[in-house]
């Protein structure tokens, strides 16, 4: 069952994101959306770790969210995929579930 992982809370003020990648299983996919897109940002204190998951996760980011915040997209980790709303909805009917971390 393929399932798609929405997180929306900065790691930096919740533990969502760190439960989400710890129980996500191999080829599940993860976005960041709203506040929790500071975490796709390299050089932070949580790049290592999502640098690690997207080896066996497919890692997304909202860009709209991304803009809203005024957070660079040549600083997003290599590997995550910035998406626009459409891709969004994609992935949402890609999937057979999704999980929402608040």
């Amino acid at each position: 069952m393929s399932l798609l992982h929405t997180v929306n809370k900065s790691p930096f003020e919740r533990n969502g994101l760190q439960s989400c990648l710890r129980l996500a299983e191999d080829g599940h996919a993860v976005l960041l959306i709203e506040d929790a897109v500071v975490a796709a940002l390299d050089g932070t204190e949580h790049a290592e770790t999502i640098k690690n998951s997207a080896e066996r996760l497919s890692v997304y980011v909202l860009g709209p969210d991304l803009d809203a915040r005024g957070l660079p997209k040549d600083r997003i980790i290599d590997g995550i995929e910035v998406v626009d709303y459409d891709r969004f909805v994609a992935l949402a009917c890609e999937h057979d579930s999704i999980q929402s971390w608040l």
